[in-house]
């Protein structure tokens, strides 16, 4: 790792003093590395290489010392194998998306359909796989949806976790129920009447669809959401962009910002654990104001 990090690569001796410039990141060195471990682990299955060697790019553990986030679905004990050498990589958190941001958004879209998918995953907080593979029969914008079936009361839709066609994928094992409000509704709306003009999706039971590209009718898949956020984000002249994920971010973050405590934002997104949910909250600056200043109001006075 030391040869990696400072080495030119062009043969000469390494030589690494106080304030010496690295060669390589982490992100790079890593990369190296787990090429070296896939090589290394292939030999064994071959003979060419001692098994012993396994051992030393590897410790086998269990998820009992990773993050409650980092252990997936289910409560049962896993085994895997921890690789012993990686370079430690900063982390590059992802940010909200302010309300502003949405309404810039919303402002430069073109079509019912982009403008369901913005308030979508802003006052759903879907996931882009989520939103991509909504079925019509997911949708329940009604007040009362026993017709159907289903005993939750007011709109909302549900998150299925299906195979799909188009490569959409829930993350969670469990379907959840998720309320929306009458900008959703109102949007979903208009969306429907634009989709139906739209002959060859009439017949989808996917809710995104192709309107303006071919093939028509077919289900958006999921990468077509980063290129339509990418788009829109251009046309709105936001220098950083907004990807999707972070308006699922935005949308935590309001949940937290109006009163919602951690375990109904867990629900509301989707995570097996409350602590999956900790990463997504990004308090308002105006609400972190009045937290300072409510400690400030308790303080004790002096009588001069």
């Amino acid at each position: 790792m030391f040869w990696l990090r400072y080495s030119p690569g062009d043969g000469t001796s390494v030589v690494a003093r106080p304030g010496s410039e690295p060669v390589r990141g982490p992100r790079r060195i890593n990369t190296v590395l787990a090429g070296v471990r896939e090589f290394l682990t292939h030999a064994t299955t071959l003979g060419t290489v001692p098994t012993f060697v396994l051992s030393q790019l590897y410790e086998v553990a269990d998820d009992r010392d990773l993050p409650m986030q980092a252990r997936g679905e289910g409560s049962g004990l896993r085994y895997y194998a921890k690789a012993r050498h990686r370079a430690a990589e900063p982390g590059e958190p992802v940010g909200r998306a302010s309300d502003e941001d949405v309404l810039a958004l919303l402002r430069v879209c073109r079509s019912a359909r982009d403008r369901f998918i913005v308030l979508l995953l802003a006052r759903a907080g879907l996931r882009r796989s989520e939103a991509v593979g909504l079925r019509r029969e997911d949708i329940h914008f009604v007040l009362d949806a026993s017709v159907l079936g289903c005993r939750i009361p007011g709109s909302h839709l549900h998150v299925v976790r299906r195979d799909n066609d188009n490569g959409a994928w829930a993350k969670s094992k469990r379907s959840r129920a998720v309320p929306v409000d009458f900008l959703l509704v109102q949007a979903y709306d208009q969306y429907v009447v634009e989709r139906d003009a739209c002959r060859e999706a009439r017949n989808s039971d996917f809710v995104l669809v192709n309107l303006f590209r071919a093939p028509l009718g077919a289900p958006m898949p999921p990468g077509a959401l980063n290129d339509l956020f990418s788009r829109l984000s251009h046309r709105a002249g936001l220098a950083d962009g907004v990807h999707p994920h972070a308006l699922r971010h935005g949308f935590a973050s309001n949940a937290a910002d109006a009163g919602a405590v951690l375990d109904e934002i867990a629900d509301l997104l989707g995570h097996a654990h409350a602590s999956s949910s900790e990463v997504y909250l990004h308090p308002d600056p105006q609400r972190l104001r009045s937290a300072v200043e409510r400690v400030g109001a308790l303080a004790p006075r002096g009588n001069g």
